[in-house]
């Protein structure tokens, strides 16, 4: 094939002109029949027209003249995947990879498929494989990031989206997009924000993009500018103007509805859309909500059970231990420590209590953000977004020597120097330490991780966030939590009575045992009299002023971005609101109340009406 003619077929093809270049190809093979450069170019040709099968067939062909193209391979794996053969497509990616493992893009799309098969771990290792062979690539490390998400990786995820400024813009839309989501999950919604401010600089007419950053503004409480750019796009006459735009804006009208309080437009607009996909348990937990709003209890709980159906049949592929016959609804992830084991730890030197963190603690749904917001507001105090570090110094823990976690009299005083070295790193990676501040460390499940917490800083104070159990456990239930623990802690009423038990049980024994300074701040007790509970906090953390932490729904609205299900109810002043919601769905409580009796009858809340 001369140069000339091979120009001509690419100038057609980038132009778009694919009826000429396939005609200009054909014409070529007629001479030369098994030209390599002809078929891969009529191939091509024929897949931008969408005729996936004739496509196929000469991609199968070049495998067939040319076998130990990995290239080639790679391409007829691609078009057997587009025509639904993934058995097939598969075993060509498997070969292509066979012969040359340095072949980076048969990873990638072998990773993806095997996403689209659900075999989230197996997907993992390919595209992690990937990553390895040209770590600076950013479409590997997107992929790998999306294959940990899907695995439950958050870190491993935020681990290899580090340095995502420098790759913009990545100049291809859809990669782009799944960034900006990727970055909300892990990082920020002003990250993502940012992504998708900048796709939307080199494609404005990018619906899909346009609803991700009007659902982004609404995260941020940016509500007005959410509302014009979803109106944008149903006004657009862009292409791709599709049902499922229009699904999407409607659930992103739907969204701002329940913000304004509006709960009966909501429900019209996702009772006439439905959910946008058939797993998309998120439409049926918000649908829940708006029920609830409306006080239409029965169809609100059945579309909470519709919602943790569709989410179990996701967890169980991500997090299948969890749902293993005997496990435990709310696993401990450290070995439990006796009486005699603490009294076998050595004495070492630690921060005192002004240079330790506060750690705010308390199942769930307890009342632990407004709590965080409440010191955040101090000037003396500083506090972050949820974030697992116990669990990442545990991790590493277990990398190092896995005998450590389950005997912490082993840590000897440069260890326990060097992992609060490590915390305070993680730390200063999520906000920028001011160091005359205390640091607030607000995590709710950090309750389950109290003996590793005691040996860190053994002088740290606690602030247990205490709510009546059965309005913690119907908060659970009504949300979309991205925890597999938490999720699948609230597959079910009866699993989340269990998982409340199990945790208070594990948190009242810890405290017995290590005895650390505890305030009990209950939600009842804190939004009836909000004057009277901010003094108390203060004198119990040894401020003078509480004055700042009343103030907290102002702080918290300029804050902009609040990582967890209570951001839209914390930038709002102090209500009682929540209180005594569950007695509502008393039918649905009856048969798990003797399971949380126990708690109930330990903090002294009730469950009969008259009372």
């Amino acid at each position: 094939m001369t140069q000339e003619p091979t120009q001509l077929i690419v100038a057609a093809l980038t132009a778009g002109h694919l009826p000429e270049a396939e005609r200009l190809c054909r014409e070529q093979l007629l001479g030369q029949p098994h030209d390599e450069n002809s078929l891969l170019l009529l191939a091509m040709a024929l897949q931008f027209q969408q005729r996936h099968t004739e496509a196929k067939a000469v991609y199968l062909q070049l495998t067939e003249l040319f076998p130990d193209s990995s290239t080639h391979w790679c391409n007829y794996a691609t078009a057997s995947a587009t025509a639904g053969l993934l058995t097939e497509a598969e075993d060509a990616y498997l070969t292509a990879i066979r012969l040359d493992p340095r072949n980076i893009m048969p990873k990638i799309h072998l990773g993806l498929m095997l996403v689209q098969r659900q075999d989230f771990f197996g997907a993992r290792d390919v595209l992690l494989d990937a990553f390895e062979l040209d770590r600076d690539l950013p479409l590997a490390r997107i992929h790998a990031a999306r294959a940990c998400c899907l695995c439950q990786d958050f870190q491993g995820a935020e681990d290899l989206l580090r340095r995502w400024r420098n790759w913009l813009p990545l100049n291809d839309g859809p990669l782009q997009l799944e960034l900006a989501k990727l970055l909300l999950l892990v990082c920020s919604a002003a990250d993502a924000g940012e992504a998708l401010e900048n796709l939307l600089g080199y494609a404005p007419s990018y619906l899909e993009a346009r609803l991700q950053l009007a659902y982004i503004y609404e995260r941020v409480n940016r509500l007005g500018e959410a509302e014009s750019m979803a109106q944008s796009v149903v006004d657009s006459g862009a292409a791709g103007h599709t049902e499922a735009i229009e699904n999407e804006a409607d659930h992103v009208f739907a969204t701002l509805a329940l913000r304004k309080g509006d709960a009966a437009a909501a429900r019209v607009l996702l009772e006439r859309r439905g959910p946008r996909q058939a797993n998309d348990f998120a439409h049926y937990f918000e649908l829940g909500r708006v029920y609830d709003k409306l006080r239409e209890t029965d169809l609100a709980m059945q579309s909470l059970q519709t919602a943790h159906a569709l989410q179990v049949e996701e967890l169980r592929i991500a997090s299948p231990d969890h749902f293993r016959p005997g496990a435990l609804a709310m696993p401990a992830e450290i070995q439990r420590v006796t009486e005699d084991d603490c009294a076998r730890w050595p004495q070492l030197s630690a921060p005192d209590t002004r240079d330790s963190p506060v750690f705010i603690v308390g199942f769930p749904r307890s009342g632990t953000t407004l709590l965080e917001q409440m010191l955040d507001a101090h000037p003396g105090l500083q506090s972050m977004d949820e974030n697992p570090f116990f669990n990442r110094l545990a991790d590493k823990l277990r990398r190092h020597d896995p005998r450590i976690m389950l005997n912490l009299d082993l840590l000897q005083q440069r260890d326990c120097d060097e992992l609060r070295k490590q915390y305070l790193i993680m730390v200063s990676e999520k906000i920028n330490r001011r160091w005359s501040a205390q640091l607030v460390d607000k995590n709710p499940l950090n309750m389950m991780w109290m003996p590793m917490i005691h040996r860190l800083f053994p002088e740290a104070k606690f602030i247990l966030a205490l709510r009546h159990p059965c309005d913690v456990m119907l908060s659970c239930y009504m949300q979309n939590f991205r925890s597999s623990i938490v999720g699948a802690a609230c597959a079910s009423l009866e699993r989340l009575a269990a998982a409340y038990v199990q945790s208070m049980e594990t948190w009242l024994e810890d405290v017995r045992i290590f005895q650390p300074r505890v305030l009990v701040s209950r939600y009842e007790e804190l939004v009836g009299d909000f004057p009277r509970q901010t003094r108390r906090i203060a004198q119990f953390l040894e401020l003078d002023d509480d004055a700042p932490m009343r103030k907290f729904d102002q702080h918290a609205r300029n804050k902009g971005f609040i990582g967890t299900p209570s951001y839209s109810q914390v930038i709002e002043p102090v209500n009682r609101k929540g209180l005594n919601r569950w007695t509502r769905y008393r039918r649905e409580f009856e048969p798990v109340l003797p399971i949380i009796e126990p708690m109930l009858r330990h903090w002294g809340y009730s469950a009969d009406l008259s009372d």
